[in-house]
């Protein structure tokens, strides 16, 4: 089990590290592909605000550094689970194409979070 939180805690590391430094960078990657209309109000809307991308990229990386790391793990499975949470909700209602990618993070998001469980006790003591 171990072996394995190390895999899913790497490739979502990575998957993270590379979509924050591509746009936080500026990276041209070439050719994407077109997107839908809904898909480009969406993300106008998401550019209209000025800040979201970059928060939410910087956000990304800095989780990204920490699965990579394998530091304050459990912290970045909490904060990068909106994002994820959010990146499913837009592919199933705007741009169905990426529904696999996003399930395959969120599934190993949840399955970091049953792996750090124990971590999590004490949030949900009452006191």
């Amino acid at each position: 089990m171990k072996i394995a939180m190390i895999v899913v805690r790497t490739l979502m590391g990575l998957m993270f590290l590379f979509a924050s430094v591509v746009v936080l960078f500026k990276i041209d990657m070439g050719k994407q592909p077109e997107m839908s209309e809904a898909n480009k109000t969406f993300m106008a809307g998401i550019m209209a605000s000025g800040y979201l991308l970059t928060f939410i990229k910087v956000t990304e990386l800095a989780c990204a550094i920490m699965f990579l790391t394998g530091r304050f793990v459990t912290l970045a499975t909490v904060i990068i689970f909106p994002i994820i949470l959010n990146i499913l909700l837009t592919h199933i209602f705007v741009a169905p194409s990426g529904i696999p990618m996003a399930v395959a993070l969120l599934i190993g998001n949840l399955f970091l979070a049953y792996y750090y469980r124990k971590n999590y006790v004490s949030l949900f003591a009452m006191k």
